[in-house]
C-alpha cells in the first residue's frame, strides 16, 4: 500500500530555491534514508512531509487514515510527569477502553441482570466486541511494550521525574514516546544522537521489525546499512533514489558516475570527429554533401552535460610541530567524577606514540569525564596519570564550548593566530567549507555541522602531537566524516577519542578501551576485533554459567538423591524392624503353642484317644514347620 507520495515539490527561502522537483514515495514497511550534505535541505524536506513547514510548489498525497510521527533533531521531551506516567499517556484510549470493560463486567455481575435476558445479551455483545477491539489494539500488552522500549533506551528507573533528566536523556525519551505511538510513517531526523552503542544496536533491531514505513536522516553508516532498504540523495536541490542500503548506494553512485562519464567522453569524441570532418570537407565539391549530412546530424544530436561529481568537500590534515616521547599516557587505578563523586573507577591503560585509542562504554559510565580528567579540566579522584615528555595536547569538545559565540568566524581563528595574514586564515576556513561571506557569520548563528568544522579548523592549527577528541563526528555529514577519518588515519601523533560511530571507530582505532562499572578492559585491535573478543568472552561466560548451573543442578540432584536414599533406607529399616518384631512375636506364640501341644500329648485322657493324638500331632508339626521358616527369616532380617 502506498502511504505517501511527494510529487514535484519545491521550496524557497526568500528568493533562494532550496528544493526543486522533489519526488519521493513510501509504501508499507519501506525503510528509506535521506542523505546529503549539511545544508542540502534534508531536515527541511522532513518538516514539509511532517506538515511542520509549507512548500511552494508540487503535491504531497497521503490517505487521511495514515498517521505520521516526526522526531526532529535534539527534540527533548518536556514534562512534569514521571517517565512511566508520561509514557502511559500514549495509551489513554486503551485505558478508557479498559475502564469501559470493567464497567460492563460490573453490569453483567449485577443480580438484576439475572431475570433480564435481553439486556444481558445486549451488554454481553457490547463486552465481546469491545474486548476484541481492545485485544487487537494491544490492550493486553501496552505496559510490556513501555517496559521494553524504556529498557532498550537504557531507562532503568521509570519513576524518575522527566524534569530531572539531562538534555540527552530527554531526547532519548522523546524517541521512546514516538516509537510507542507506532505511526504508519515514522520520520526520524538524526535519531542516533545521544545513543550509546548498546542502545544503537537495540534501535536497529526495533526498526528492522517495525510494522510501518520509516524515513530517516542519519550520519551513522553502520546504522543505515542495518536498517534501510533504499536511499534518497538530496544534492544540488534535486533528489535521486537508489535501491539498497547505504553501502549499496555508494557503489551505485560511483558506478553511475563512471558510466555517465564514459558516455559523455564518447559523445564528446564523436562530436569532435564530426566537427573535424565538416571543417575539412565542407569546401570540397566532391565531399560537401557528406559534410552537410554530418552537420545536420550534429545539429540534431542531443548533447550530454558533463556529469556532476560530488560537491566540494572539506580538505584538511592534522600535522604536529614536535614529536612526543614513546610513552604518552600511563594511567593507573584512576577514579574520575564530579564534585568528589565517582563516576568510574579502577581505570588502567597505557597510550604509546602513534596509537589511536577508542573509549567505549554505556552512556554515563564516565568516558567524557575521563577525557576532561586527562586534559586537567577535572581533578582525578584517585589513582594517577603520568604524562610523557614533549606532549602538546589538542582537545575537541563535543559541546563546542571553546567557541566564542559573539565573534565572527574569521575572528574566531584570527584572534588565536594574529601573526597569520587574513588570506592565510581565509584559506584555512575555505578548506573547511567557509567561503565568501560565510567567514563573516557570527559563531552563535552557525549550525551544528558548521560549528563542528570550525572547531576542527582551530584544532588543526594547534599542531598538537596528542589529540583528545570527544564525539568528533557529531553534527558532521557523511562526507565530512570521511574527510576527518582520512585526516586522522594520516595523523602522525597519538589519539584518544570517544565516539558512538562504529564505522568511524573501526577505521581509526588501533586499540579499544572499554569502560564498565568494574573498571577498564583493553582490546588490542579495531572495533570488529573488539566485538569478536566481546562475543567470545560472552560465550565463555555463558558456557561457564551453564557449567556452574549444571554443577549446581548435579549437586542438588545428588543431594536430593542422597536425601531420597536416606529416606528410603530409613523407611526400609523401619519396615525391617516392624517385620522383625512381628516375626519375634509370632515365634513366641508358636513356641507356646508347641509347648501346649506337647503337654496335651502327655495327658492320659489324650494319648489314649488315637484320633485326638493324631489331630494334636498334625497341629504341632504344622507349628514347628512355620516356626522353622520364621527362624530362618528372622536370621536373615537380623543380620
Amino acid at each position: 500500500m502506498i502511504l505517501l507520495q511527494v510529487n514535484q515539490l519545491q521550496k524557497y527561502y526568500g528568493a533562494d530555491l532550496i528544493l526543486s522537483n522533489i519526488k519521493l514515495e513510501l509504501q508499507t514497511r519501506d525503510r528509506a534514508a535521506l542523505v546529503g550534505r549539511n545544508g542540502a535541505g534534508k531536515s527541511t524536506l522532513l518538516k514539509i512531509i511532517a506538515g511542520q513547514l509549507s512548500h511552494d510548489g508540487g503535491d504531497i498525497i497521503k490517505p487521511k487514515e495514515v498517521t505520521i510521527g516526526y522526531l526532529a533533531q535534539n527534540t527533548g521531551l518536556e514534562s512534569n510527569l514521571s517517565i512511566w506516567e508520561e509514557m502511559i499517556t500514549v495509551f489513554e484510549p486503551l485505558q478508557l477502553m479498559e475502564k469501559s470493560l470493567r464497567r460492563l463486567e460490573n453490569q453483567m455481575a449485577d443480580p438484576s441482570m439475572l431475570g433480564d435476558n435481553t439486556r444481558y445479551e445486549r451488554v454481553l455483545k457490547e463486552y465481546d466486541e469491545l474486548q476484541v477491539k481492545f485485544k487487537e489494539q494491544g490492550g493486553y500488552q501496552y505496559e510490556a511494550d513501555i517496559r521494553s522500549v524504556l529498557h532498550g533506551l537504557n531507562f532503568r528507573e521509570s519513576s524518575l521525574l522527566i524534569s530531572s533528566l539531562s538534555g540527552g536523556q530527554k531526547t532519548r525519551l522523546a524517541l521512546g514516546k514516538l516509537l510507542l505511538t507506532k505511526p504508519d510513517i515514522l520520520i526520524l531526523d538524526e535519531p542516533t544522537n545521544h545513543l550509546d552503542i548498546e542502545t544503537l544496536s537495540w534501535l536497529e533491531q526495533y526498526l528492522q521489525s517495525y510494522d510501518g514505513a520509516i524515513l530517516i536522516v542519519s550520519h551513522d553508516r553502520y546504522f543505515l546499512d542495518k536498517v534501510v532498504t533504499q536511499v534518497y540523495e538530496v544534492s544540488r536541490k534535486k533528489i535521486q533514489r537508489f535501491p539498497g542500503n547505504y553501502s549499496s548506494y555508494l557503489d551505485q553512485k560511483a558506478a553511475n558516475y563512471e558510466r555517465d562519464m564514459k558516455l559523455f567522453e564518447k559523445q564528446q569524441q564523436e562530436v569532435a570527429n564530426l566537427q573535424d570532418f565538416i571543417q575539412r570537407n565542407l569546401a570540397r565539391a566532391s565531399t560537401t554533401k557528406r559534410a552537410q549530412s554530418r552537420r545536420k546530424k550534429l545539429e540534431k544530436m542531443e548533447t550530454m552535460d558533463r556529469p556532476l561529481g560530488d560537491e566540494k568537500s572539506a580538505t584538511f590534515s592534522f600535522e604536529i610541530e614536535k614529536q612526543s616521547g614513546n610513552d604518552v599516557l600511563m594511567v593507573d587505578s584512576l577514579a574520575v567524577g564530579y564534585d568528589g563523586e565517582k563516576v568510574s573507577d579502577a581505570i588502567t591503560f597505557r597510550a604509546y606514540k602513534g596509537e589511536s585509542i577508542a573509549l567505549v562504554g554505556p552512556n554515563g559510565i564516565g568516558k567524557s569525564t575521563l577525557l576532561k580528567t586527562v586534559i586537567k579540566k577535572l581533578p582525578a579522584l584517585a589513582g594517577a596519570i603520568q604524562y610523557g615528555t614533549n606532549l602538546s595536547i589538542g582537545y575537541y569538545d563535543q559541546e563546542q564550548a571553546e567557541l566564542t559565540s559573539n565573534k565572527r568566524v574569521l575572528n574566531e581563528l584570527w584572534d588565536d593566530y594574529p601573526l597569520k595574514s587574513e588570506k592565510e586564515i581565509r584559506t584555512v576556513l575555505g578548506n573547511f567549507l567557509f567561503s565568501g561571506d560565510d567567514v563573516l557569520k557570527i559563531v552563535s548563528t552557525l549550525s551544528g555541522g558548521e560549528k563542528a568544522r570550525l572547531a576542527l579548523a582551530k584544532l588543526m592549527l594547534e599542531k598538537a602531537n596528542v589529540l583528545i577528541l570527544d564525539e568528533p563526528t557529531n553534527h558532521l555529514d557523511l562526507d565530512s566524516k570521511e574527510v576527518l577519518e582520512n585526516a586522522l588515519i594520516d595523523y602522525p601523533g597519538t589519539i584518544l577519542f570517544v565516539s558512538h560511530d562504529r564505522y568511524f571507530i573501526n577505521r581509526i582505532a588501533t586499540k579499544v578501551l572499554e569502560l564498565s562499572r568494574e573498571g577498564s578492559t583493553e582490546y588490542l585491535g579495531d572495533y570488529d576485533y573488539y566485538l569478536e573478543k566481546k562475543l567470545e568472552k560472552e560465550e565463555l561466560e555463558a558456557l561457564a554459567l551453564a557449567a556452574s548451573v549444571k554443577k549446581a543442578a548435579d549437586v542438588e540432584a545428588k543431594e536430593k538423591n542422597k536425601y531420597q536414599q536416606d529416606k528410603d533406607s530409613k523407611r526400609l529399616e523401619r519396615q525391617r524392624k516392624r517385620k522383625l518384631d512381628g516375626i519375634e512375636l509370632r515365634i513366641e506364640e508358636l513356641e507356646e503353642q508347641i509347648s501346649v501341644y506337647e503337654q496335651q500329648l502327655c495327658a492320659p485322657e489324650i494319648f489314649q484317644d488315637h484320633e485326638k493324638v493324631l489331630e494334636i500331632n498334625l497341629k504341632s508339626e504344622k507349628a514347628k514347620i512355620e516356626l522353622e521358616q520364621l527362624m530362618e527369616e528372622w536370621a536373615e532380617l537380623a543380620e
